[in-house]
């Protein structure tokens, strides 16, 4: 988790330098659960990636014409039980979008995304994987993703607003640890735009 808040802390110092020039920028925290098509599969073992607590944050810079780029990272709040069989495991998708925030009237937006990312799923045990900088006891299975996905964002109170959304990843290769490459999170978030609304 240490690098985890460290890659967070850099984003989150180049989003908002890049604010001088920026129309605005958002500030995001949600959470959300993954849906997956298909049952456990007998002959593999392997199960689809579905269910759980997936908190996320975000955030995205917003240039002239509504366009902007933004960044996400969601992960399951608790460890899962992998297959039921009894191995903890945790995935956590990262993602880098293209944004589009079209303004549907003064009190409510759309935000349109898509862009590339990568699911880094850890596999836990009991024994602890040393080096000189740090101890770990996870394996990860990192593969590559594509996502898109379409929020409505309310500001309810000011430059607060909640956003309900969906995302759909297509992950490469996630048949190698689940059944399938295609997952779907749906949640939603609260966050706060910076500059004009």
């Amino acid at each position: 988790m240490r690098k985890f808040a460290l890659f967070a802390t850099v984003v989150a110092v180049l989003a908002f330098a890049s604010l001088a020039s920026a129309q605005q920028g958002d500030a995001m925290f949600g959470f959300g659960t993954l849906m997956s098509s298909g049952s456990c599969n007998n002959n593999t073992g392997l199960c689809p990636q579905k269910g759980g607590l997936y908190p996320n944050i975000g955030a995205d810079v917003i240039f002239h014409q509504r366009l902007g780029v933004g960044f996400d990272v969601a992960w399951r709040g608790g460890q899962g039980n992998y297959a039921g069989i009894g191995l903890p495991y945790r995935p956590i998708l990262y993602s880098v979008n293209g944004v589009y925030q079209p303004r549907l009237n003064k009190k409510v937006g759309a935000d349109l995304f898509g862009g590339i990312g990568w699911q880094s799923t850890r596999f836990y045990s009991a024994n602890y994987n040393c080096s000189y900088f740090s101890c770990t006891n996870y394996v990860s299975s990192n593969h590559f993703l594509v996502d898109a996905g379409a929020g409505i964002r309310y500001y309810f109170w000011g430059h607060v607003f909640v956003r309900p959304e969906v995302r759909y990843y297509y992950i490469k290769n996630n048949t190698n640890d689940f059944t399938s490459n295609n997952v779907f999170r749906a949640g939603a978030s609260i966050g706060y735009t910076i500059g004009p609304e």
